[in-house]
Parts: structure tokens; sequence; C-alpha cells
């Protein structure tokens, strides 16, 4: 690690978009601080990343366990320069009526309390530096919509305003930014659109993209809602 390292913050860390983003930031030189839910999942990212990359088991639905997570990190490593909220999970298609409650109420708790939780344990420590960016990842479908995911679009339409809102808030330096990632093929893109999902392009080129252009992010983006170029 060197000088111009930044502490990037990415929860989800484990798969998708998250595991190729951390991997991509870990092979530019950046120290990655990440969270998932699986316990397997994230031994294998940590022996992938190796140290001082450091990863933990964390449900970001569980605001005691981001608590936890966030005393032990703010004690032991430097200060977060980038926040990444990409933790999310979606309904199985059906129309609104039919999605069961518990399921429903997974999707908010994960998407946008989740956020919230990440947000409130970590912004204090970047807010009394006046220093740091925060990605909130929303989606295509937080500025449209689309039938049988309406819980989805209820989270990621609630992470624009949530996002907008922070933007106000934050001192002068900082900056909140939603961010679209675009339409990637994962196994969440797979819930949606089926075989077809294997017609987009995958996480690692899509990091390749996403990595510089959130590195870049800084004050003049606060409140801003972004889109990874080319996706």
């Amino acid at each position: 690690m060197t000088a111009d390292t930044r502490t990037v913050l990415l929860t989800g860390v484990s798969r998708g978009l998250g595991r190729a983003l951390a991997l991509r930031l870990a092979e530019l030189g950046h120290l990655v601080l990440g969270c998932g839910r699986t316990a397997a999942a994230i031994e294998e990212m940590q022996r992938l990343l190796g140290e001082p990359h450091a990863l933990s088991v964390v449900d970001v639905a569980n605001a005691g366990e981001v608590d936890t997570w966030a005393r032990r990190l703010l004690a032991r490593q430097p200060p977060v320069d980038l926040l990444v909220n990409n933790a999310g999970v979606i309904n199985a298609n059906a129309p609104l009526w039919e999605v069961p409650v518990a399921e429903f109420s997974r999707v908010l708790d994960v998407n946008l309390k989740g956020a919230f939780h990440v947000l409130r344990a970590f912004l204090p420590s970047m807010v009394e530096r006046r220093r740091g960016v925060v990605v909130n990842f929303s989606s295509g479908w937080g500025r449209s919509t689309s039938s049988e995911v309406a819980p989805y679009c209820a989270t990621k339409w609630g992470i624009e305003g949530l996002t907008k809102a922070l933007a106000e808030e934050l001192p002068r330096g900082m900056a909140a930014v939603a961010l679209n990632p675009g339409i990637v093929h994962t196994a969440m893109l797979e819930s949606c659109f089926g075989q077809s999902a294997k017609s987009y392009p995958g996480p690692e080129r899509w990091a390749e993209r996403a990595a510089p252009f959130l590195l870049d992010l800084g004050a003049p983006d606060n409140g801003k809602s972004v889109t990874v170029p080319g996706f």
C-alpha cells in the first residue's frame, strides 16, 4: 500500500458486482474492507485478496452486526475514503399482491435499511474528518419501473431519495452519490431476465470500468444520480 491508497468500505463483497469490484480495487492497489452474509464465500474472498484487506461476515440488515463491525474496523483500520453500499437482494418475479410478506420485508431490510445501518455506523467518522464519498447502489429500476419487481423498485427509488437528502446534510468537501451500475450479467439479473441475461457483459468487465469511475467521484458530484459509463 502507498500514500495514494484509498480505503474502500464495500458491502456485498462475496458475489456478483461486489466481488468483481473488490478484486479490481485490490488489483489497483487500494485497501478493501468488505462484508457479506455467507461465511464460506467471505473466507474464499479473504484468501483471494489476502492481507491487509479485511473481510467480515455481516448481515447489513442487522443493525447490531453492522455496529459491531464498524467499531472493530474504525479502531484498527485507516479512515474510510469511499463507502460503497452495494449489498442487495431482489424478489422472485411476481405481481405485487403475490409477493410473500417475508420476502417483501427482506428486500427492504437489505436494500434500504441495510444501507441506512451502514451509513449510520460509518458516516460519523467521515463527517468528523469532512472527507469521503458515499456511493449507494441504485438501479435503472430506481429511475424507472418494471412489472413483477415492485419491491425491488421501491427500495431503489428509496435509495435515490435517501441519497439526495443525505447529500444536502453532508459538510462541504464530501459527496453522496446514487449509482446505477447498468445492466450486467449476474445471478440477480438472471432471476429477472432468465437466459437472456447472458447476453449482457459480466461483472469482471463491468468492474474494469466501474472501479476507476467510482474512485474519480468527489465533492463536485454530491447529490448526483450517475451511471457507470458504457453500461
